[in-house]
């Protein structure tokens, strides 16, 4: 029997059995399988016997099985063997980007953290000469287990017969560069400005040209409408500065994320006020479009679904929960905060103790004293991150089995050549000033990293910062001590060099399974 039109309950391989069909084009199927000797749900897409792309899509295929980066859909196995080749991948249970849209925009901040955990990817997958080459909304997805996920790297545009061919012969990183600012467009306005019909309305326009994304949607910051334009339209930022790569895209909306990735929030109606520039033209009126494949019957609207998970079943009013859980958290520290003042109040005025000092006048003090101050344990109110800002906040969450980590760069351990530094911010909520930072790190020597302090909101640079400690082989559990009298409201580790991942001594990243901080705030 032909692969391509099995039934469920077939078994490939003697070990991959078929459960649904998920999606289907010309020449292609895409399934739901449970792999029976590793007991976990994988996706298989097969293809028919005379699928004219087969060979490039299984190319593909087995180039993006040598990547391991977890924000890339993993290809598991490949085989062409038969008469009719299929591709083994990952299962991604959780929500593509096109259907957390079905509520209406995403906040700006919370776009800015996913899209950059997504373009940070892809530059993992062109550091090792891969390009997607077709994102679209349904490539990317909101993770399970809280992450962003990349699917049909490179697979998607064989199967639809795309490539930089048809963008002009252009460089794989600018065309990326450019898909991924359309990703970012569709999530901060609801719209899509690409020229593939997805499920998405199409990005209106004016004089022949897609609105920006403040031209469509007010609650749009100026700042997200300059990144998106510089990488939409090559256009020139006022520094001088573009965008013509994922990296740069990647480190540019990290200026703007939200300081730790929650759960996707769409902007409140009041927000999503509609210029009326365009709405006045009838003919332009954007309209929602079902999903349609396009001349190969590959569905243009979703690419290769490479896993397809149910949905959540949140609603507009899924915030509605957390706000309800900081309201109560100020309602308690409020009431902390007027306990320990009635406390401090009934007994500095009674319990028979006079408040003068017995030989000279001066009134009494309770101060602590400088070493009992810096024993005071500082926690951070958020955390984010240059890489991997979704991950952030394990850094701080007091598990030594969790971590934060950088992506991995190849063959250099100043980041693979590619820039100088990133940075971990932890947020502490008010002014500190700190007397010790202690870290724990990776085991593998060394990490380089400066601690620094200051009043910027960014990881993405030293700039506001000043550094009050630093360290050029920490591994393991490192404490430093801090004796700057600086003070500021952020915490900012920058990492200058990374040490070997475990196994491998050609690729590099950080690693941070704790922070613990104290001073006085």
């Amino acid at each position: 029997m032909s692969t391509y039109t099995s039934e469920p309950g077939t078994r490939l391989a003697g070990r991959y059995r078929l459960e649904d069909q998920v999606d289907a084009g010309g020449g292609w199927a895409l399934w739901k399988a449970i792999d029976e000797i590793l007991a976990r749900a994988v996706t298989v897409l097969m293809f028919a016997e005379n699928f004219p792309r087969v060979r490039e899509a299984v190319t593909a295929a087995r180039a993006a099985s040598r990547l391991n980066d977890a924000r890339l859909s993993q290809v598991f196995d490949v085989d062409d063997s038969g008469d009719s080749a299929y591709i083994v991948m990952e299962w991604v249970a959780g929500e593509s980007l096109a259907d957390m849209l079905s509520d209406g925009p995403l906040d700006p901040a919370w776009a800015a953290a996913l899209i950059a955990e997504a373009a940070q990817a892809i530059s993992v997958a062109h550091a090792a000469g891969l390009a997607h080459l077709r994102l679209v909304p349904g490539s990317l997805r909101w993770t399970s287990g809280g992450g962003a996920k990349i699917t049909g790297l490179g697979m998607d545009a064989a199967i639809a017969g795309a490539g930089t061919d048809q963008d002009g012969g252009e460089d794989p990183a600018t065309v990326d560069t450019r898909h991924l600012a359309w990703l970012m467009y569709a999530a901060v306005t609801g719209y899509w400005p690409g020229p593939q019909e997805t499920s998405l309305p199409a990005a209106p326009m004016i004089d022949g040209s897609v609105c920006t994304p403040r031209q469509v949607s007010a609650g749009v910051p100026a700042a997200v409408d300059s990144i998106i334009s510089q990488a939409m339209f090559g256009r020139v930022a006022r520094n001088g500065q573009t965008i013509t790569t994922p990296l740069e895209f990647a480190d540019a909306l990290a200026e703007v994320a939200a300081p730790a990735v929650p759960t996707p929030v769409p902007f409140d109606e009041a927000e999503q006020t509609r210029q009326t520039s365009w709405r006045n033209d009838a003919s332009q009126t954007a309209r929602y479009h079902p999903a349609a494949t396009d001349a190969s019957g590959w569905n243009a609207g979703s690419g290769s679904r490479g896993g397809h998970g149910g949905r959540s079943g949140r609603t507009r009013k899924r915030s509605s929960g957390a706000a309800r859980a900081l309201i109560a958290a100020v309602v308690v520290v409020v009431l902390i905060a007027v306990a320990a003042v009635v406390y401090s109040f009934s007994h500095s005025s009674s319990g028979g103790s006079s408040p003068k000092a017995s030989g000279g006048g001066r009134t009494a003090t309770r101060s602590a004293s400088p070493s009992t101050a810096s024993s005071v344990v500082l926690k951070p109110v958020s955390a984010t991150a240059v890489d991997n800002p979704g991950m952030a906040a394990f850094a701080i969450d007091g598990s030594s089995t969790t971590d934060w980590h950088s992506q991995f760069y190849i063959g250099n351990p100043v980041f693979g050549g590619l820039k100088k530094g990133t940075g971990l911010l932890l947020d502490m909520g008010t002014q500190v000033k700190l007397s010790q930072v202690q870290l724990q790190l990776s085991t593998a020597c060394c990490t380089a990293l400066n601690v620094d302090l200051g009043n910027s909101a960014s990881p993405a640079s030293e700039s506001g910062f000043s550094t009050v400690t630093s360290s050029s082989k920490a591994s393991g559990t490192t404490t430093f001590k801090v004796t700057s009298s600086a003070k500021g409201r952020y915490l900012l580790l920058w990492f200058t060099s990374l040490p070997p991942l475990q196994g491998n001594s050609n690729e590099y990243e950080a690693q941070v399974y704790n922070v613990v901080v104290r001073g006085t705030s």
